[in-house]
């Protein structure tokens, strides 16, 4: 209630108020001071805190080998799905059997098709032993023949030699039948003379007279047997001549005999090794009907199910997943955010089924996120109009769980210089990039060569 004084007049007494005491008691301009004072030196404190520049980008889980990563198992040659030997989930070894085909085409259906083709390659064979065997008879023939010839030939020019050695006598002959009928008619001439002037009886007039008969006889004789020379001479070239010609004719069709032999093994040998590329393929072909495992690992997924299903040649069959892979992540950057990546660059990683609590600014503090290290960086833009980063397990970092599988999802952050967060709100307000990133493991080594000169 008022107080009322003496003097009659009113007057508000604070202590009587709880609220006006309250009022009255508090120094608002001091509360306000210092609740600015600690805000300041807080906030102060704060924007000298370290901050770690970082990229975002997503990813999924892959495998660092590309030997370990899932694939599909394919069929080399078109056929009908007989038996399956394995299911989905099964683990498989390398080599395990995954399902058997059967032909479709039909120039494949003899059963007996190896055996046929092997009976067609050892025919070719014999009849290449046998070409052969002909080119050595043939080649033998033109042996004896040019044997022949030479005999033949030498015999010619001999004839030929016998027959000009003959004409050479028969004109050595003939000179000298020649002589004598010139000698016994200029004897006939003067014993004529004398025989007209009664010097010579007639009896040697008329033996002068046979003389020069008897040498004109003689004298066309040699003339015969001088022609006859030459007659012989002749022929004898002739039959030169004629030798030479048979015996090349013979040889002629012996080289062409022979040749024909050549390019008949030739074409022999070339359908024995058509069919021998033919026989490989039909035993590859066989092989080719048993699907085997390429590696140890699981079947993920039959692409092609049921029995009786016509497969393609070359169409996926089944899906595996080998067994034993490194794990990385495969992750996607913006191509403005490529030249602040390196490898050997820290990624912190938050794998999709396993709870996280991120900082972006201070990833040491996070919960649930995963080291990794930049393993390759692409240098061709990908179809998206992303730069692909592959990225590894950091083994000085926790390990990565035991449950993650190829293709599950990944959000990463690569981790770029620490900078002060004042220094990053500057630079977010002015628009500027990010710092370059530079492995200390890079900064060591030059650091170690500058020492070591």
């Amino acid at each position: 209630m008022l107080g009322i004084s003496s003097n009659n007049s009113k007057l508000i007494i604070p202590e009587h108020f709880n609220a006006l005491k309250m009022i009255s008691e508090s120094d608002t301009t001091k509360v306000v001071i210092r609740s600015f004072t600690i805000f300041s030196l807080a906030f102060f404190i704060f924007i000298f805190l370290p901050w770690t520049q970082n990229i975002r980008a997503n990813g999924y889980v892959t495998s660092l080998r590309p030997d370990k990563r899932p694939q599909n198992i394919h069929s080399v040659i078109p056929g009908k799905i007989e038996k399956w030997y394995v299911k989905e989930g099964e683990f498989v070894d390398k080599g395990d059997t995954i399902l058997k085909i059967s032909e479709i085409k039909n120039e494949y259906f003899d059963p007996k098709l190896i055996e046929r083709t092997n009976e067609q390659i050892k025919s070719k064979e014999d009849a290449i032993v046998g070409y052969e065997n002909k080119i050595q008879s043939l080649e033998n023939q033109i042996v004896a023949l040019l044997n022949t010839k030479a005999l033949k030939v030498s015999q010619a020019i001999n004839y030929i030699e016998q027959a000009e050695l003959e004409i050479k006598n028969n004109s050595i002959d003939l000179q000298a039948a020649k002589a004598n009928y010139e000698i016994a008619d200029k004897q006939l001439k003067r014993i004529e003379t004398l025989y007209n002037d009664g010097l010579k009886s007639l009896t040697d007039y008329e033996t002068s007279k046979l003389k020069v008969q008897e040498t004109n006889a003689k004298m066309i004789s040699a003339q015969n047997k001088l022609l006859s020379g030459e007659n012989k001479l002749l022929n004898a070239q002739a039959e030169l001549n004629s030798v030479k010609n048979q015996y090349d004719d013979k040889l002629n069709k012996s080289q062409s005999d022979k040749f024909s032999a050549i390019s008949a093994m030739y074409d022999a040998k070339a359908v024995l090794s058509k069919t021998i590329n033919q026989l490989a393929n039909y035993t590859m072909r066989n092989d080719q009907y048993y699907i085997l495992a390429p590696q140890d690992g699981y079947i993920t997924q039959v692409i092609v199910s049921g029995l009786g299903q016509i497969v393609k040649e070359g169409e996926s069959i089944v899906t595996i997943m080998p067994a034993g892979y490194d794990l990385a992540v495969e992750m996607y950057v913006n191509p403005m955010d490529l030249p602040l990546l390196a490898k050997g660059q820290p990624v912190r990683f938050m794998f999709d089924g396993w709870p996280s609590i991120v900082f972006s600014g201070w990833p040491n503090s996070s919960y649930g996120t995963f080291g990794g290290k930049v393993v390759a960086i692409d240098n061709f833009i990908s179809d998206n109009g992303k730069y692909r980063i592959l990225v590894g397990e950091d083994g000085e970092d926790q390990p990565w769980p035991e449950g993650l599988r190829v293709g599950s999802g990944a959000n990463g952050m690569a981790l770029l210089k620490d900078v002060p967060i004042w220094y990053e709100l500057w630079r977010n307000i002015n628009g500027f990039p990010p710092d370059y990133y530079i492995a200390e493991t890079s900064e060591k080594q030059s650091k170690d060569k500058s020492k070591d000169k």
